[in-house]
């Protein structure tokens, strides 16, 4: 593979880690107080899933996010920083990859009628396929200091 200025191992890891900055960028960027003490992300979403179009979303919410909204504000705030934190690190890199992949799933199927949403998720969804099929942690990660997934 010819590449300028970088070799395609390292412009991989840049996008990782480019990936895993715009993880912790969500994660900077939330109201923690509001999300913990007020409820107001699980209540927002609750407030998407109650109008879904599909029934599984909504049963799937009620089942799973409902019945524990302040559990899974923490669930949700604090899989952001893993993530972004494992990307940019590249440290259990794939774990991280495949944990942001699902998330932006499960956002893009929460928010499937918000289409200014729709855009970050799938480029990012799409970095994380990308990232994850190219092994994006053969340089410049802990992995790779390590030894893991090689």
């Amino acid at each position: 593979m010819d590449a300028i200025w970088l070799d395609g191992a390292e412009w991989l890891a840049v996008l990782r880690i480019g990936l895993g900055l715009w993880w912790l960028e969500s994660w900077r960027h939330k109201d923690k107080k509001a999300w913990f003490e007020r409820g107001t992300g699980i209540a927002w979403a609750a407030d998407v899933a109650a109008k879904h179009r599909w029934t599984a979303v909504r049963s799937g919410f009620d089942v799973m996010v409902a019945p524990r909204p302040r559990t899974m504000a923490y669930v949700v705030v604090y899989a952001e920083l893993a993530v972004g934190l494992g990307l940019v690190a590249g440290f259990l890199t794939p774990v991280a990859l495949v944990g942001g992949l699902l998330l932006n799933v499960l956002y893009f199927t929460l928010m499937i009628h918000d289409w200014a949403e729709q855009g970050q998720n799938a480029m990012m969804a799409l970095i994380s396929v990308v990232a994850l099929f190219a092994m994006s942690w053969q340089v410049w990660s802990l992995d790779d200091a390590i030894g893991w997934f090689r």
